[in-house]
C-alpha cells in the first residue's frame, strides 16, 4: 500500500452518498476514486469520457450525455466536480488563473475554465498533489473557483479537499477549513506547518486505508502504478 493508494480512497470517498449523479473527477488520482467509487460503494454514480459517452467503472460504454445536456446537469446541481487547484483560501476560493495580480501576473496559469460554473451551483471538491503554503493561502491572487462568502446558487456546496497529506472540509465557523482526517504516518503538525492560513483543528482522525478488495481493483484499473509517478 501506498501514499497514492490511500489518496485514491480518500477521493472515492468523496462520492459516497451521492447516488445517481454525474461525477466529474479531474486528474489521474480522482478518476481512479470515482471509477473505484462506482465498482464498490456507489454502484449508480454516472462517469463521462469528457465528451459524450457515460462509462461504467471497468470502462464499458453504457450511456450518452451530449455537451449540451450537461448545462441541465448543472444547472440542476446534479454533478460532482473534483478540480486542481494552484491556490485555495480558507474559504474555499480557488484560482486556477494566474500568479500575481491579474492586470500583470507573474505567472499566468489555465484561466478560470469552467470554474466559476463548477462552484456556483453543484457540489466541488478539490484534489492537491502537493500540500504546501504555495498552495494554501491567506488570500487567493485571482478566484477562480468560488468558495463561501462570495456567493453562489442554490446548489452551491464546496465539499472537501483532497491532499497528499490529509483531508479538509469546510466545517470550521464560517464555513472555515477544518482539518478532517490526516493520512498513516502523518501528523496534524505537518499539515499546520504546511497551510499558509490557520486551520480548524478539533479532532481529525486517521484517513482510512484501503481495503484488500479496494487494492485489488486498483491494480486493475492502474496496471502500471501510474498514480504513483
Amino acid at each position: 500500500m501506498t501514499n497514492m493508494d490511500v489518496c485514491v480512497v480518500a477521493c472515492a470517498e468523496l462520492f459516497r452518498g451521492d447516488g445517481e449523479i454525474l461525477a466529474s473527477p479531474m486528474g489521474l488520482v480522482p478518476a481512479l476514486g470515482a471509477r473505484l467509487a462506482r465498482l464498490s460503494f456507489e454502484p449508480d454514480l454516472l462517469l463521462s469520457d469528457g465528451e459524450a459517452t457515460l462509462l461504467t467503472g471497468d470502462g464499458v460504454a453504457e450511456g450518452w450525455l451530449p455537451y449540451r445536456a450537461v448545462f441541465d446537469v448543472v444547472a440542476h446541481g446534479r454533478r460532482h466536480v473534483v478540480m486542481g487547484a494552484n491556490q485555495i483560501d480558507r474559504y474555499g476560493n480557488q484560482n486556477i488563473s494566474c500568479i500575481g495580480p491579474h492586470a500583470a501576473p507573474k505567472r499566468q496559469l489555465l484561466g478560470v475554465r469552467g470554474a466559476p460554473g463548477n462552484t456556483v451551483n453543484h457540489r466541488t471538491s478539490y484534489w492537491v498533489p502537493r500540500h504546501s503554503p504555495r498552495v494554501f493561502v491567506p488570500t487567493v491572487d485571482f478566484v477562480a473557483g468560488v468558495g463561501y462568502h462570495r456567493g453562489g446558487g442554490a446548489f452551491h456546496d464546496v465539499y472537501r479537499v483532497v491532499t497528499d497529506l490529509c483531508v479538509l472540509d469546510f466545517g470550521g465557523p464560517s464555513h472555515a477549513m477544518r482539518l478532517l482526517s490526516v493520512h498513516p504516518g502523518v501528523s496534524v503538525d505537518d499539515v499546520v506547518e504546511q497551510t499558509g492560513f490557520p486551520l480548524v483543528v478539533e479532532d481529525p482522525g486517521v484517513t482510512r486505508t484501503p481495503t484488500d478488495d479496494e487494492l485489488a481493483l486498483l491494480s486493475t484499473l492502474d496496471p502500471t502504478g501510474a498514480r504513483n509517478a
